[in-house]
């Protein structure tokens, strides 16, 4: 068995590719390692060509294994299920720079697979996945137009680091993964806290060494072990004279694609191609794949070629031009905030909702996070498009997406301990033409302010499109359905005024320059300040007051060491608050208590039975007890919520008295002062003493309920 490998010095660490030992059978397969990371990545191809379809059926999957990290999955089966939200990111962050690699017309499945066998905390698999499938394509024999070199980029100090521990990608600072051939910039995906344009350019340029060295790793390891790129593949393409053919019915064409109203271009774009279809049918007979496929050609050549030439969209936009804005919030009465977005045609609406902490997402994988109380989910429904199909789970684009806008937003989340509330929002796209996105990060950044969520500040995004010839090229901003189908990039930028919070670039053509990378985020940016001055318009702070109907939140600190007093025995005490309250309360292990009610007096009440249990009890401290049973010798009194003393038949009366019931019974509420406090805990009281006056003053549960003025203020609701 000969095993291949190649192997660089990357930040300081090395990062090695092999081949030829493990999953021969595939097409290719390599193993990618930098620190204890080790994931396997192979790439196998279907023989027959799906004239079927037209694009290319490219499937890329990262299948998160627990055993990487040492872990047990939970549940009833102890197996991995589904992909979780992180793994399908991930999958779509292999497949974003690989699929523009791949030559025009290729029609064959193609399936590539990333296994983390081994996950190091210091050592992503995420980029190494990225990695392992552009040199498992570049050893294979499948047609493919790569490598490519991908690294992250973190800044520390004002110093920009490669490939950084994931300690530091986890603060999100500045977290930029760059994926790039030799010449052009292929895929870039960012968040970070309000990082400026100039930042990401000059990041980019100072991973090129890195990347051109990864690229080189991956040609020395084909010219090792290698495979000739088969001939077998199938390119479709169109016959010249169909092209032609449908060239002659170009003004046809250009009638129909630019008419304003996306509804209305798509009935006449479809009328004038089954018009096509029927009279080059009877010209090229059994050609009419191919004659939808020169349909398609001829579109997209007079789409670009308008633009470029003229600067014409098919809405009749100058490039530069943004569609109308409109903006509103409040508009669902009951629920706890909520923002509509509209842009053209895109049209989103968000809801907010706030709920104790223990409604955090759990999350189990092969990364050191375990839960997350912000999250950010988006569905995309068929009627957003005037379509009928079936509702099934969240697409992965649909994950994607929310994933995408909870990263930009999250910057600007208040931490815990100011707002320890969990936050839930969901986008609902209700029109789409273009970006919805990033509608989706406007309509949730107004939804969290209605819902009284003291953000810093308010975020917004923008979707920039590209049509280019060689190194010209003309920006499009705010692109909409078509120009994203016939453009090179959907460049996606997120943003408060201050700084950039996450990018998402998807491209369609081999890539971009530097020029035009810096160009687009410079629009980007004028765009973004646009659109918040039109949300300020609706929306400039986020409210006072949370709504009305969201639950209270109550945080308290207690000593450490009278936590397990609070839970109780088994978790007694803390059951027995929760049933007589009907609070949720989350105690950390710092002893900050969370408190969540559904109105302040149970959650006051819930507080207050809390600070009673931990409360300090001293000999001289005066109670309102209540008697819990009696025995011959005296009568057990409960001074504070979970905790009663002894009252002897000798300290009840200042007269001598036989039975305990002469003078009490179970139930009574009585005045009572502890008379001592041993070292175990036990508590003695007497009541007799109280009798003559004594100056002490009481203590008991009425002298501890919390200031009026601390309440919640009434909702201002708009």
């Amino acid at each position: 068995m000969e095993v291949a490998k190649a192997e660089r010095d990357i930040g300081g660490r090395p990062l090695i590719i092999e081949t030829g030992w493990l999953a021969r059978q595939a097409n290719a397969a390599v193993l990618v390692k930098e620190g204890d990371s080790v994931v396997l990545v192979t790439v196998c191809s279907s023989s027959e060509t799906r004239e079927d379809i037209d694009f290319l059926p490219l499937t890329c999957e990262f299948e998160e294994r627990l055993y990487a990290v040492g872990k047990i999955p939970g549940g009833f089966f102890k197996r991995e299920g589904k992909p979780s939200e992180r793994a399908i990111t991930y999958a779509r962050m292999m497949d974003r720079p690989l699929r523009p690699l791949f030559p025009q017309g290729l029609r064959n499945d193609v399936q590539v697979i990333a296994l983390p066998l081994c996950a190091d905390p210091l050592n992503p698999p995420d980029i190494l996945a990225v990695l392992g499938a552009s040199a498992a394509l570049t050893l294979s024999d499948i047609p493919f137009n790569g490598p490519i070199g991908v690294v992250r980029v973190s800044k520390e100090n004002g110093e920009f680091i490669i490939n950084p521990p994931s300690l530091a990608v986890l603060e999100k600072k500045f977290n930029l993964v760059i994926a790039a051939t030799r010449e052009r910039v292929v895929m870039l995906d960012f968040e970070g806290n309000e990082a400026k344009e100039e930042d990401i350019v000059a990041a980019i340029e100072f991973a090129q060494p890195y990347i051109q060295s990864l690229i080189d790793m991956q040609i020395e390891l084909r010219e090792k072990a290698g495979k000739e790129k088969s001939e077998h593949y199938t390119i479709i393409t169109c016959p010249d004279e169909i092209k032609e053919a449908v060239r002659q019915r170009y003004d046809e064409l250009v009638s129909a694609i630019f008419i304003e109203d996306k509804k209305e271009r798509e009935t006449a774009m479809k009328g004038v191609e089954e018009k096509l279809i029927q009279e080059l049918g009877e010209l090229f007979p059994e050609q009419t794949k191919a004659i939808a496929l020169a349909i398609e050609e001829i579109e997209e050549e007079i789409v670009r070629k308008e633009i470029m030439e003229k600067g014409r969209r098919p809405d009749g936009r100058a490039p530069e031009d943004i569609r109308e804005i409109e903006c509103q919030v409040g508009i669902l009465p009951r629920v706890h905030g909520s923002g509509l977005f509209r842009r053209g045609q895109t049209q989103v609406l968000t809801v907010a909702t706030l709920g104790a902490l223990e409604d955090v997402q759990k999350l189990e994988g092969i990364l050191e996070e375990e839960s997350k109380r912000f999250m950010h989910q988006y569905n995309f429904p068929p009627f957003s498009t005037g379509e009928a199909r079936p509702l099934r789970g969240p697409s992965r684009r649909e994950i994607g997406h929310g994933f995408l806008a909870e990263r930009a937003l999250e910057q600007v989340i208040p931490p815990e301990k100011e707002f320890p509330y969990a936050i839930r929002l969901v986008s609902e796209v209700l029109e789409s033409n273009g970006s919805t996105s990033m509608a989706s990060v406007c309509a949730s950044s107004l939804a969290l302010m209605d819902a009284g969520v003291p953000v810093r500040k308010a975020v917004a995004g923008i979707s920039i499109g590209m049509v280019s010839e060689g190194d010209k090229f003309k920006l499009l901003t705010d692109i909409q359905g078509i120009e994203d189908r016939f453009g090179d990039m959907d460049f996606k930028v997120a943003g408060t005024r201050d700084g950039i919070t996450a990018i998402q670039l998807d491209v369609k053509n081999n890539g971009l320059t530097q020029e035009m990378v810096s160009a687009t985020l410079e629009r980007a940016k004028e765009v973004r300040h646009y659109i918040l001055d039109k949300m300020d318009e609706i929306m400039p702070a986020p409210r006072e007051s949370i709504s009305p109907y969201a639950p209270l939140v109550i945080s308290i600190t207690i000593p450490k060491d009278k936590i397990a007093l609070v839970i109780g025995s088994g978790g007694q005490t803390i059951r027995k608050i929760v049933a007589d309250t009907d609070a949720k309360i989350d105690i950390q292990e710092d002893g900050t208590v969370y408190i969540t009610a559904p109105t302040f007096e149970q959650g006051e009440a819930a507080r207050d039975r809390i600070l009673s249990i931990v409360s300090e009890i001293k000999p001289g401290d005066v109670y309102t007890g209540k008697v819990t049973s009696i025995s011959p010798t005296g009568a057990m009194v409960q001074i504070l919520p979970g905790k009663e003393a002894f009252l002897h038949i000798s300290q009840i009366s200042t007269k001598p008295i036989k039975k305990v019931e002469e003078v009490l019974q179970v139930g009574d509420e009585i005045l009572v002062r502890v008379e001592s406090v041993d070292p175990s805990g036990r508590i003695t009281l007497t009541r007799k003493k109280l009798f003559s006056p004594t100056g002490q003053k009481q203590v008991g549960r009425s002298s501890q309920r919390s200031n009026p003025k601390q309440r919640r203020p009434s909702s201002d609701r708009k």
